[in-house]
C-alpha cells in the first residue's frame, strides 16, 4: 500500500500559515511583549501589577496566561461552541481560570490601563484533544497597545508557558513566588512550576515577592560584555518606569574590591554615556549571591545576568543568578 501524499491545495495552505506566522512574529519583535502568568492563588497576581507597570506605554503589550489541566471529559461541546463565538468572561465564567483571568484584567484597570472601552476580538484553538482548547480574549487600544486574556490548555502548567513563548514570542515573563527551589542536581528530577520555567526561558524571567510597595532597581555587574549589556537593558527598563537606579558588584576577596570598584564605575559611565541616571554605586566582598541577595533586600527589584550556562553546566559549576533568584527576599530580574 502507498504512502498518502498531501495535495497541493493542503502544502499551498500549510505554507500560507507559516507565512502569516512568520509576519505577525516579525511584527510583535518590534514591541516590547509581557507574559505575565497567574494560577489562581493571591501572590500571582503580583505578577499582573508588575506587568502593568513595566509595560505602560503603547508600545507594550500584556498577555495574562491560566494554563489549565486537560480534561477531555470536563465540558461539552457545546460550551466550546460558545467559547469560539463569544467573550470567555461571557460565555464561560464558572470555567477554571476564567474567574482568575477577569480578576487579572481588573487588577491592569486599578493599574491605570483602561481596557474598558478598547475594542475586542475572541479566538479559539483546539488543543490536545480537550473540548475547551485554548481561549483568548484580546483588548487593543486605538493607539496599539494590546491586552490579552489567554486560557491555555497543556499537561502542566511549565510546559503550557514554555509552549506560550514560542506562541509570542516575549520579552520578559513575569512569574508569581516560587513555593520552594531545589538544588540544580535535585532539579533535574524534580522542580516545581517557577523553578522549570525560569530554568528554560528563552527570554528574561521576573520571579516575583511581595516588593511592590519598595522602590528602586539594583543592577549587579561583573564587568562581562554580557552583563553590561544587561545593565543597559534593564536601566532601560528602570528609567522609563521612574525607578532609582543603584549599581552593584561584588567581589569574592578582598584583593578585588578595585575590580569591582572598575565595573561599577564602568557601567555608570555607560549609562550616562545614554542619558540614564544612578543614584548610586555599591560594592562589597564575599560570596556573589550572598551579597547580592543581602543587599537587594529592601530593593523593589534584583537584576542580575543569565551566564547562558546549560542545566549541565550550571549543575557542574553553579549559577549566581539562579542562586540570587532562590536566596533572594525580593523580586529579581534574571536578564538573558
Amino acid at each position: 500500500m502507498g504512502l498518502f501524499k498531501r495535495s497541493p491545495l493542503s502544502e499551498r495552505q500549510d505554507r500560507a500559515v507559516e507565512k502569516t506566522y512568520a509576519q505577525l512574529r516579525t511584527q510583535r519583535r518590534s514591541r516590547f511583549r509581557v507574559l505575565a502568568c497567574i494560577d489562581g492563588t493571591e501572590e500571582a497576581f503580583n505578577t499582573v501589577r508588575f506587568a502593568a507597570r513595566l509595560a505602560p506605554g503603547n508600545d507594550c503589550d500584556i498577555i495574562i496566561l491560566f494554563v489549565r489541566p486537560v480534561d477531555q471529559g470536563l465540558w461539552s461541546g457545546g460550551l466550546q461552541v460558545r467559547l469560539a463565538r463569544q467573550n470567555m468572561l461571557d460565555a464561560g465564567f464558572e470555567l477554571p481560570g476564567v474567574r482568575d483571568l477577569k480578576r487579572a484584567l481588573d487588577i491592569l484597570r486599578e493599574e491605570g490601563v483602561p481596557t474598558g472601552d478598547w475594542p475586542t476580538t475572541t479566538a479559539h484553538e483546539d488543543a490536545w484533544g480537550d473540548p475547551l482548547g485554548d481561549n483568548k480574549v484580546e483588548y487593543k487600544s486605538i493607539e496599539g497597545k494590546s491586552v490579552v486574556l489567554k486560557l491555555k490548555t497543556a499537561p502542566d502548567p511549565a510546559s503550557g508557558i514554555l509552549d506560550q513563548y514560542e506562541l509570542g514570542p516575549y520579552n520578559l515573563m513575569i512569574l508569581g513566588e516560587p513555593s520552594a527551589w531545589r538544588g540544580e542536581v535535585h532539579s533535574w528530577f524534580d522542580s516545581g512550576v517557577v523553578q522549570r520555567v525560569a530554568m528554560l526561558a528563552p527570554c528574561s524571567v521576573l520571579v516575583t515577592r511581595a516588593s511592590l510597595d519598595k522602590t528602586g532597581f539594583l543592577i549587579c555587574t561583573d564587568g562581562t560584555a554580557r552583563s553590561m549589556q544587561a545593565v543597559r537593558r534593564s536601566a532601560v527598563l528602570a528609567h522609563m518606569t521612574g525607578q532609582p537606579i543603584t549599581l552593584f558588584c561584588a567581589a569574592d576577596k578582598e584583593k578585588n574590591l578595585k575590580w569591582a570598584d572598575a565595573n561599577v564605575k564602568a557601567a555608570r559611565t555607560l549609562l550616562t554615556a545614554i542619558d540614564i541616571r544612578v543614584r548610586k554605586t555599591l560594592t562589597a566582598v564575599g560570596r556573589p549571591y550572598e551579597e547580592i541577595a543581602k543587599a537587594g533586600e529592601d530593593f523593589q527589584v534584583i537584576v542580575v545576568t543569565d551566564e547562558g550556562r546549560t542545566r549541565l553546566q550550571r549543575a557542574l559549576r553553579g549559577s549566581t543568578a539562579t542562586e540570587v533568584v532562590r536566596r533572594a527576599k525580593t523580586s529579581v530580574l534574571d536578564v538573558r
